[in-house]
């Protein structure tokens, strides 16, 4: 993601400020830039948004696998400054996500909600923050909560699925950049959502876009649909 993103920057037409890795400082990278893109991973992201909030500049906030304590740090920063946090800086996911939440919301419980992803061999993290983004969506759709509906696993004499619950099958293998389907299945007819990522580029041409339109924001937590206007 580090050299998809200076390849974007540099498309973009602007100028790198720099990257750091684990050990790296933090703080001298964020006094250097206009905003911040985090790609790295949920143990460093603290000491990234404190780098963020110090420096006073705002923060595009990519990295997966999140637990609900690091939600929490975001919105501490968002305090002090903008924050936008997100499963998956596609575009292209971002509009998928609102054609989610519109299908979920006009069909009823009756259509049931499975969501598919399927991820190169190396990710370490299932369901991918994209997955759980789209569920997050369809939630929404349906004026439910995630956490109360979502079912992450099958195995063995599971019984009858439970009416207005929301599935996730995780698939790993081969160099897959990222593919998601949501499946809407009723009697007799289904209604599938895809979004089939081919490289990494795609991630840091959104970040870009993301960290673009936060520049100059108030502080608060933004999100990519108001990138979109949606």
């Amino acid at each position: 993601m580090g050299q998809a993103l200076r390849a974007a920057v540099a498309a973009a037409g602007h100028d790198l400020a720099g990257g750091i890795d684990r050990g790296g400082d933090a703080l001298a990278l964020a006094q250097a830039s206009d905003v911040l893109v985090d790609f790295s991973a949920p143990a460093a992201l603290e000491g990234n948004l404190d780098a963020a909030v110090a420096a006073g500049v705002p923060i595009v906030v990519g990295t997966t696998g999140l637990e609900e304590r690091h939600h929490f740090l975001c919105d501490a920063a968002a305090d002090a400054v903008a924050v936008l946090q997100t499963g998956n800086t596609s575009l292209g996911v971002t509009l998928l996500a609102h054609l989610v939440r519109e299908a979920a919301s006009r069909l009823g419980e009756d259509w049931d909600i499975e969501i598919v992803e399927t991820h190169h061999r190396m990710k370490v993290d299932a369901p991918s923050g994209t997955a759980l983004l789209l569920g997050e969506a369809a939630a929404k759709g349906r004026a439910v909560t995630l956490a109360e509906e979502a079912v992450r696993g099958r195995d063995g004499i599971t019984g009858a699925r439970e009416a207005g619950t929301i599935g996730f099958a995780s698939l790993r293998g081969g160099t897959v950049a990222g593919d998601h389907t949501v499946h809407f299945l009723a009697d007799n007819e289904r209604l599938s959502l895809s979004h089939l990522a081919e490289n990494r580029a795609i991630f840091a041409r959104g970040a870009v876009r993301a960290a673009e339109w936060l520049i100059g924001r108030g502080a608060g937590r933004y999100t990519m649909p108001e990138v979109l206007g949606l």
